[in-house]
């Protein structure tokens, strides 16, 4: 506590420190190295502190090294903190650090001086000069300040800013009303000869309403087309993104075989079926091409051959076809096998790779020691590597290891490891498969992808994707991250999935208790409704979950202009009308839309027997229930009839039929409630789903200490016997209906001639004046 409150930390940012032991030993570690009577200064306290929460754990014996920097002010900056932890990082593997060359890396000593400034600051405005006038106050100064950073590494961010704001001034005068005015953005065709980095606005997930439902765009290209990503070509303007002698010739040479089109993936591994989270991917890479005239590619990452099966790379191409994506292409990254080879076989020669001999156990977490053989001879990982290839060494026994340290500090990640097991397409050609750490990046590369667009958790793998792609000096693209989709109350893992499966908790990955994609497509969400909800939730950076009310709810919305309604009885009442009105059956005809009748119209049979809901009756009712009760009539749908109890028949206690006499509805006499019914019916199952989990997340350990499978709840599928009329017997597998009163119900492939069965997608909202 005394060194959080010596760093000048206010209450709220204590608190949150010392939630953090790792960072808190870190910090009291840190002052170990302060000398006894030695006070901090202002401009010191916030670069230790900074130094303490962002220092790896394989660097941490260099901390002391930091702190004596900054205590004699070495280190004064941020700037040149960061520099000096990218640094040490880097050297990791070093037993010592040379300070000179650490000073020198880190700006050590370096003054620029406020001419230094002004004349840096003249040379880059008079370069920019015409576009500036033209431009005036519209004119991106953020392109000037990286291009003078690139100069001056180590100038003052505030000095720098003041003298460029002075000399704009000096060039244009005061600003005016039009400078104000905001103008259209452009696209250019072709990159500018800059190379600022550039930085991605978010577009954040949709507005809720005072019904808690999402407002926003209504389809993922509408939203996609305002992401603010970088054009083609102009890589360079990205935050992160490393530039090379070879950067701007990489980039021209892509330009002219791509023709500047937007080129985006869709990379899933064929080992499962897709499930809610994919969707999101799906529409982002889809859309986000689309949106821009661009083309996606739909890639299988098939580098793990023990897990693919040809069942599940026809079951994805069939959910994305589904989804309304057609792919550009359809590639795999076996595809590139030869040539992934022969890049690796460069990296050995670049002394940028060598083969190792650890165990996998051996290289797992963050604090690994350095492989024994990380500085092997070229020549030695080469021919190991051959012996590799030729299934000369054991599986396990050997791996080909990239010589990088990863964003979240994770060491020489492996690029290839040996599997004797035939592939789905390439048979035993080959027995050494690469990593997706090492495919990921080339195939995308090799496929003149403009766009890498993946999921926050691959943040961490961006530092060797960049370095790859440079280390091989070929095209390197640009990773963009984005939150991935959780949705409460299930699980989305290929593993657990499997599990609840082999359990016979589920019956198989597409029955409709889960969030797989043919899953929900079986319980009959459109993929309409699918699509919609990706748009709905935005493209952010921030980790939500989302509850599953707000997908049914896109789905109510989508089915509600498109399922045909039809009346339906889930729990039978017979009732037999005493004086039926005709000599027989009659039908008479009713809009498939009652709000909509130009939507066409269906006919059903109205006879002396009809079945009601049993809900839909009460012997002993309060003034509330507004439906069938001895002594009050209910009003039939689309007969302008009512009908009253004569009597109820029961068997064994319980009611089983009711026998009524028919009257019409007046002006005087109304019934307080009308109720669907079916005469003449045909029987159909129907199935109806709850949750499958009780815990909005089945995995949280503090919730459910004794695993997810123990969160499952009982009775989450009821099977009934319902009727329909005959006119919904022809339906065909998907067709989908709303049972009026009742919910939203789709046929399933279950299904076979004569016998339809239904599920229940969605129930009907608690305003269903607009369904009905």
């Amino acid at each position: 506590m005394e060194h959080l409150v010596s760093l000048g930390l206010n209450e709220q940012k204590i608190k949150e420190t010392l939630k953090n032991a790792t960072l808190t030993s870190t910090i009291t570690r840190a002052f170990s190295y302060v000398p006894p009577g030695v006070e901090l200064s202002s401009a010191q306290k916030p670069l230790i502190f900074q130094a303490c929460s962002k220092i790896k754990p394989q660097t941490a014996h260099h901390l002391e090294l930091i702190v004596r920097k900054i205590l004699d002010n070495s280190l004064d900056t941020s700037l040149r903190v960061d520099t000096a932890l990218e640094y040490v990082l880097a050297n990791v593997t070093k037993a010592t650090i040379d300070e000179a060359t650490f000073d020198a890396a880190c700006g050590v000593g370096v003054v620029v001086t406020p001419e230094e400034i002004e004349r840096a600051v003249e040379i880059t405005v008079a370069k920019y000069r015409s576009d500036i006038v033209d431009q005036r106050y519209r004119f991106n100064v953020g392109k000037l300040l990286s291009e003078i950073r690139s100069a001056l590494p180590w100038v003052d961010g505030k000095a720098l800013k003041s003298e460029v704001d002075v000399q704009m001034f000096d060039l244009l005068g005061p600003k005016t009303d039009a400078d104000g005015e905001k103008v259209g953005k452009k696209r250019r065709e072709t990159p500018a000869s800059d190379t600022a980095p550039k930085a991605t606005s978010v577009v954040e997930p949709s507005a809720v309403n005072a019904n808690n439902r999402p407002e926003g765009p209504r389809t993922m290209v509408d939203l996609m087309r305002n992401v603010d990503f970088h054009r083609p070509g102009e890589n360079f303007k990205t935050d992160g993104y490393i530039i090379t002698p070879d950067t701007e010739r990489l980039l021209k040479e892509h330009l002219q075989r791509t023709g500047g089109k937007v080129r985006t993936r869709f990379p899933p591994e064929p080992n499962g079926i897709l499930h809610i989270g994919h969707a999101k991917a799906i529409n982002i890479n889809f859309a986000y091409a689309a949106a821009n005239d661009g083309i996606c590619f739909l890639r299988y990452d098939d580098t793990n051959p023990e897990k693919e099966e040809e069942k599940f790379v026809k079951g994805i191409r069939d959910i994305v076809e589904w989804l309304g994506y057609k792919p550009f292409k359809i590639t795999y990254s076996s595809d590139y096998f030869q040539q992934l080879y022969e890049f690796a076989v460069q990296l050995i020669r670049k002394d940028m790779a060598y083969v190792c001999h650890q165990t996998a156990d051996q290289m797992k977490g963050f604090t690994t020691e350095p492989s024994k053989w990380r500085n092997r001879p070229i020549e030695e990982s080469l021919q190991l590597f051959e012996d590799m290839k030729n299934g000369k060494i054991d599986e396990g026994a050997a791996t080909l290891r990239m010589k990088i340290t990863l964003e979240e500090g994770k060491m020489d990640p492996v690029a290839y490891r040996i599997k004797f097991i035939p592939h789905h397409r390439t048979g035993t050609k080959w027995c050494i498969y690469p990593t997706y750490d090492y495919t990921h990046c080339l195939c995308d590369s090799l496929e003149d992808i403009t766009h890498s667009l993946c999921t926050k958790e691959f943040q961490s793998r961006r530092s060797s994707y960049y370095w790859l792609c440079n280390a091989l000096n070929i095209y390197c693209p640009v990773q963009w991250e984005y939150a991935r989709l959780n949705v409460n109350y299930t699980v989305v893992s290929k593993r657990k999935i499997n599990k609840l499966i082999t359990e016979n908790i589920v019956n198989d990955w597409d029955d409709p208790r889960l969030f797989t994609l043919s899953a929900l497509r079986r319980k009959g969400y459109p993929a309409e409704a699918i699509n919609n909800f990706c748009a709905q939730m935005g493209l952010t950076g921030a980790q939500t979950s989302i509850d599953p009310a707000a997908l049914e709810a896109s789905a109510r919305d989508v089915l509600n202009l498109a399922a045909s309604r039809t009346m339906a009885v889930l729990e039978p009442l017979k009732i037999t009308i005493l004086d039926y009105p005709h000599d027989g059956p009659i039908q008479l005809s009713v809009p498939n839309f009652p709000n909509v009748p130009e939507k066409g119209e269906h006919m059903i049979w109205f006879d002396r027997v009809v079945y009601i809901e049993r809900t839909d009756f009460m012997e002993n009712a309060d003034k509330s229930f507004r439906r069938l009760t001895p002594g009050q009539p209910v009003g039939l749908k689309y007969i302008g009839s009512m009908l009253r109890v004569e009597s109820v028949v029961r068997k064994s206690g319980t009611v089983e039929e009711l026998v009524c006499r028919i009257e019409p509805c007046t002006a005087t006499e109304k019934p307080k409630a009308y109720v669907h019914w079916v005469s003449k019916p045909c029987p159909v199952e129907v199935r109806l789903y709850e949750k499958l989990f009780m815990h909005k997340n089945p995995e949280d350990s503090n919730d459910v200490p004794s695993g997810f499978l123990s969160d499952c709840a009982s009775d989450t599928i009821r099977s009934l016997c319902g009727y329909v009329d005959a006119h919904v017997m022809n339906s065909k597998v998907y067709d989908k209906y709303q049972f009026e009163r009742i919910g939203y119900f789709s046929v399933d492939p279950d299904s076979r001639n004569g016998q339809l069965v239904f599920n229940r997608t969605v129930t009907l909202k608690e305003d269903t004046g607009k369904n009905i």
